[in-house]
C-alpha cells in the first residue's frame, strides 16, 4: 500500500472491538516476532494531561541525547502525529510500509479465525513496529483509553508508569466511581516499576492508586507535593513556575499543566535511577521547547484566538481556572462536544467567560448535533447560534469576537479549526 491507501485502510477498521485491545496487540506483536521486546518504555494513563505529559518528557529525553519515540492519540493535524521520533513526524513511506506490515499479519489471523482487530490495535501495533526497528532508547507511550485493558498495554519493559489526573470519563467502560475508574488507569503498573502520581487526585481514586502500587511492588511512589511549586507573577498566558528547585518554563498555560510538568520531572529523575541517566539541564530544556496543539493554544494575542481540546469536565474546568488566571472575558466561542462528554457541566463551567456563543457538530460520529447543543447553552448563554459548520462558524465569530476568540469542546473540532488558523 501507498501512504493514502494505508490511511483509507486504517481508517477503516472497526472502532469498537469484540475483544478487548490488549489480546488483539498481544496475538499481532507476536507474529510480527514480538518487537515490543526490544524496547524500554514510560507509559502514561490518566483521564486528562495523558498527551501533553508524554510529549514534554519525550522532548526532555530527547534534550539529554536519546532517541525517543512518542506515541500518542489522538492526532489534531496529521495521522503521522500518533508516529513520532524525536519529535518528528514518520515519512509518509514508513508509515505505509509499518501499516502494510501489520495488516498482513491481520490478515493471518483472520485466517485463523481471529477477526477483532479494531484501527487503534493496528496504529499502536504500527508504530511499536517502527521504534524497534529504528532502535530506540525508550519510547513515551499514551494510554488510549483506560490502562488495563488497552492496547497499549501490551508492552511489558516499562521503567516508569506515569499515572495523571483521574477523572469521570468513558464510564460505560470503565465504571461509574473514581475507584474503578482508577483500578483500570493503573492497569499500566509493572512489577517493580517506578510509578509517578499527579498530585492532585480524588481521594478514592488515589486510595485505588496507593493500593495498586504496592500490589505491584513499584520500585518508586512519587507524588509531587503541593508546597513544592511556586508560580511566578507573569503575563497573560505565560506559565513559569519553580518545582523542587527547578525552574521551568511550560509552553502551555493553566496551572494543571504546572502539575503535569512536575511529573515530567519526577518521571526523568526515576528514569536516571533506572539507568537512563537525565540531567537537570536536559530536564529544564525540554519541558521548554515541548510543542502540543490543541492544549489551551494561544495562536494570536492580538487579536486573542485561544484553542482547545478540552472534552470533558475537568477539562473544561482547567481551561475556565485559565481564563480566570488570565483575566479574560466577554470571548465568542465556537463549541462543539461529543455524547457522553458531560456536555451541560462543560457549557455551564465555561458560560462565564463566554458571551456569545456559537455551536457545531464536530466531524465525527459521536458528535452531538449543534441544535443539541444550543438547545443545552441556552440556560447558561444568552446569545446561543446553531452553525451548519464549523466554517460557518468560524466566520461568525470572526466578526463578533470583541473580547477574543475560543474554540474548544473536543480535539476533533480543534482539528477541524486549527487548518484556518495555522498553514
Amino acid at each position: 500500500m501507498d501512504y493514502l491507501q494505508a490511511v483509507e485502510w486504517v481508517h477503516g477498521l472497526p472502532r469498537i472491538a469484540r475483544h478487548c485491545g490488549v489480546e488483539n496487540t498481544k496475538l499481532l506483536l507476536e507474529k510480527l516476532g514480538h518487537p515490543e521486546k526490544d524496547l524500554r518504555f514510560v507509559h502514561i494513563s490518566g483521564t486528562n494531561g495523558k498527551g501533553s505529559t508524554t510529549v514534554m518528557l519525550a522532548s526532555v529525553l530527547k534534550a539529554a541525547g536519546y532517541k525517543v519515540g512518542c506515541n500518542i492519540s489522538p492526532y489534531v493535524l496529521d495521522f503521522r502525529e500518533r508516529f513520532l521520533l524525536n519529535g518528528e513526524m514518520a515519512s509518509e513511506e514508513v508509515v505505509a510500509r509499518c501499516l502494510s506490515q501489520v495488516r498482513m499479519a491481520i490478515e493471518e489471523l483472520q485466517e485463523e479465525g481471529w477477526d477483532s482487530i479494531v484501527e487503534f490495535d493496528a496504529v499502536t501495533t504500527a508504530a511499536l513496529l517502527w521504534y524497534a526497528q529504528e532502535k530506540c532508547d525508550i519510547v513515551c507511550l499514551e494510554t488510549g483509553l483506560g490502562g488495563r485493558l488497552d492496547s497499549t498495554n501490551a508492552v511489558q519493559n516499562t521503567l516508569v508508569a506515569c499515572i495523571m489526573s483521574i477523572g469521570k470519563d468513558h464510564t460505560e467502560l470503565l465504571g461509574d466511581t473514581y475507584e474503578k475508574i482508577a483500578f483500570e488507569k493503573c492497569g499500566i503498573l509493572k512489577n517493580d516499576c517506578a510509578a509517578v502520581i499527579y498530585p492532585v487526585q480524588p481521594q478514592q481514586a488515589m486510595d485505588e492508586i496507593t493500593l495498586r502500587t504496592q500490589q505491584m511492588n513499584c520500585s518508586k511512589v512519587v507524588v509531587p507535593e503541593l508546597e513544592d511549586f511556586y508560580f511566578y507573577k507573569g503575563k497573560p498566558f505565560e506559565n513559569r513556575i519553580n518545582y523542587g528547585g527547578y525552574d521551568l518554563e511550560i509552553p502551555f498555560p493553566g496551572k494543571h499543566q504546572a502539575y503535569n510538568a512536575s511529573v515530567v520531572v519526577e518521571a526523568a529523575i526515576a528514569l536516571s535511577e533506572k539507568g537512563v541517566p537525565v540531567s537537570d539541564e536536559a530536564i529544564i530544556e525540554g519541558i521548554r521547547k515541548a510543542k502540543f496543539p490543541a492544549r489551551i493554544e494561544v495562536i494570536s494575542k492580538e487579536p486573542l484566538v485561544i484553542l482547545d481540546g478540552a472534552h470533558n469536565e475537568d477539562g473544561a474546568r482547567a481551561l475556565a481556572d485559565t481564563l480566570r488566571l488570565a483575566n479574560v472575558q466577554n470571548l465568542t466561542a465556537v463549541i462543539g462536544i461529543l455524547h457522553g462528554k458531560g456536555a451541560d457541566r462543560m457549557l455551564q463551567i465555561l458560560s462565564p467567560y463566554i458571551s456569545e456563543l456559537y455551536t457545531v457538530s464536530p466531524d465525527n460520529p459521536r458528535a452531538m448535533t449543534a441544535q443539541e447543543l444550543a438547545d443545552i447553552a441556552q440556560k447558561y448563554y444568552p446569545k446561543v447560534t446553531a452553525m451548519p459548520t464549523v466554517s460557518h462558524a468560524l466566520q461568525a465569530a470572526q466578526q463578533k469576537s470583541f473580547g477574543g476568540l475560543l474554540i474548544c469542546g473536543s480535539l476533533y473540532l480543534a482539528s477541524e479549526a486549527r487548518k484556518f488558523f495555522v498553514r
